[in-house]
């Protein structure tokens, strides 16, 4: 297991039912459309799992091929290529959680350790986080918190901000998002952001829908 998603033990079939039901945003909807002819496509030309679709599309003379084919185009393309990536987010920075004591987070970078991801296998056993505070002398606290927060930053679409504002509410790991009911956490996280005039808006039931969804896709390897 690891920080990401094994994109190679997901099939293209899989991919193409996981479509089928997911909450999308209304801007890439088109990826429900003619899901059958286009993921067939895909599989008549050797694409076994979403890996090898991700790297194709990366390819710019595939990827120019393909937007010639009837069932495909460009625009379904470049919007398929930034769902798949999505899949893999960026890590965050770890000094972008400003209010971890920068003690902690220079002693963190100072081992090479900058980001979630880099952070990730350092902290997945209670062993891990143990050998990480006896050597590096950091606060067990730090060392928690920042172990939820990586494995939140795991989850689609999960900056700095909205990882602190799960932490805050108690919805600390991605086992307990993905059990989360989605209009519940819809209503606590926007009385949060409100109370605290963490920004302006709301974030919307369908991308709390997808918060929840994407956390159930991970693996729990992290031993709370």
């Amino acid at each position: 297991m690891g920080y990401y998603i094994n994109l190679e033990k997901i099939s293209t079939d899989d991919y193409r039912i996981k479509l089928e039901s997911s909450y999308l945003p209304p801007s890439r909807l088109i990826l429900k459309d003619k899901l059958d002819e286009r993921f067939g496509y895909f599989k008549s030309i050797g694409i076994k799992n979403v890996k090898g679709l991700i790297q194709i599309l990366k390819k710019k003379d595939k990827f120019a091929e393909l937007s010639k084919v009837d069932c495909l185009s460009g625009e379904y393309l470049t919007i398929l290529l930034r769902e798949l990536n999505s899949t893999l987010p960026k890590p965050n920075k770890i000094a972008d959680f400003t209010w971890i004591s920068k003690d902690t987070i220079d002693k963190l970078e100072k081992i090479g350790i900058k980001n979630t991801e880099k952070l990730y296998d350092k902290v997945k056993t209670k062993t891990d986080r143990q050998e990480l505070i006896i050597t590096e002398k950091i606060p067990d606290n730090d060392i928690l918190e920042l172990t939820k927060l990586t494995d939140l930053s795991r989850i689609k679409w999960v900056g700095v901000t909205y990882a602190q504002i799960l932490y805050d509410l108690g919805v600390d790991t991605v086992e307990k998002v993905s059990k989360s009911e989605p209009i519940d956490l819809h209503a606590r996280i926007n009385q949060r952001i409100k109370e605290n005039d963490i920004f302006r808006g709301t974030i919307g039931l369908n991308d709390v829908k997808i918060l929840i969804e994407t956390a159930g896709e991970l693996p729990l390897d992290i031993e709370y």
